[in-house]
């Protein structure tokens, strides 16, 4: 602006500066929405700095209406931390797949999701695109991007092309901003957003994303890459310099517990993710 509780995972390094809490890819149904008010209980009761949910807040098939976005603003309004939520594919580019506009519902998502441009911690992009923000917690900064799974939106039609070709040179600029800042002030810099760029396909929807990603990497240092939408978990190194952290998401309800330190991002599961409902198309 969030996981049925298990068995504690152990904490982080000693010398982690701030923790946060990263999740995605949930929930995709009404049982896993009665599962999510449980992770959100959990997540208030850890010393998280800030909790990020990188997107898909419903699932492939829907639904996309204003009731159940409005039910996701607020259930997310009852987690106490500052918390960031980005779009994912699920919520506007695959909604005509249940006969909406998938602009029209970005829209919609702007317009419950956005963050007032007033928020103390989060700086947001001027002009259309107020869902790409970034922010900065003692040594790293955190760039967000509206980068959402199925293929960035490339390739299914001329219009949605256009949308991709307009929304990309946006993000591009935002993060080449956020990377400029990063090197002056010497920080980290983690890159946040849906889709999981290392999906490939052709046309590639996120061919300028990687290839900035690579270029970054090798001019300023190791990068952090915070992703969704492939489903699991994964914390490695896909990339020279790009650490990948990928949250799980649906059928398991789950959350990441992140944190900032001398060694960089590292993030762990919080909790055994035993908590797994039938999932619909992702």
């Amino acid at each position: 602006m969030a996981l049925l509780a298990g068995c504690a995972a152990p904490a982080p390094a000693p010398r982690a500066d701030f923790e946060f809490g990263l999740l995605g890819d949930t929930p995709y149904s009404q049982a896993q929405a009665n599962l999510l008010d449980e992770v959100i209980r959990d997540m208030n009761a850890e010393p998280l700095s800030f909790v990020v949910h990188v997107g898909d807040i419903t699932s492939g098939g829907g639904p996309c209406s204003d009731d159940w976005l409005e039910a996701r603003r607020q259930q997310f309004a009852r987690i106490r931390h500052p918390f960031v939520l980005l779009p994912g594919d699920n919520e506007w580019t695959d909604c005509h797949r249940t006969g909406f506009d998938p602009l029209e519902r970005l829209r919609k998502w702007r317009s419950l999701f956005c963050l007032p441009k007033q928020n103390r911690l989060v700086e947001i992009q001027p002009g259309e695109y107020c869902e790409h923000v970034r922010w900065r917690v003692g040594g790293a900064l955190f760039v967000g991007l509206n980068v959402p799974g199925s293929n960035n939106n490339l390739g299914r039609t001329k219009a949605m092309d256009a949308e991709h070709a307009r929304r990309m040179a946006a993000a591009l600029t935002w993060l080449e901003e956020g990377a400029r800042l990063a090197a002056e002030k010497k920080l980290q810099l983690v890159v946040l957003c849906h889709g999981d760029p290392f999906a490939h396909r052709a046309p590639d929807g996120y061919a300028e994303l990687m290839e900035k990603l690579s270029s970054l990497a090798k001019t300023q240092g190791p990068i952090t890459l915070v992703h969704g939408d492939t489903h699991v978990y994964r914390n490695d190194e896909p990339l020279p310099g790009v650490r990948r952290i990928e949250v799980e998401g649906s059928p398991a309800v789950s959350w990441l517990r992140a944190w900032s330190g001398a060694g960089g991002i590292g993030a762990e599961r919080a909790h055994n993710p035993k908590a797994r409902t039938p999932s619909n198309a992702q």
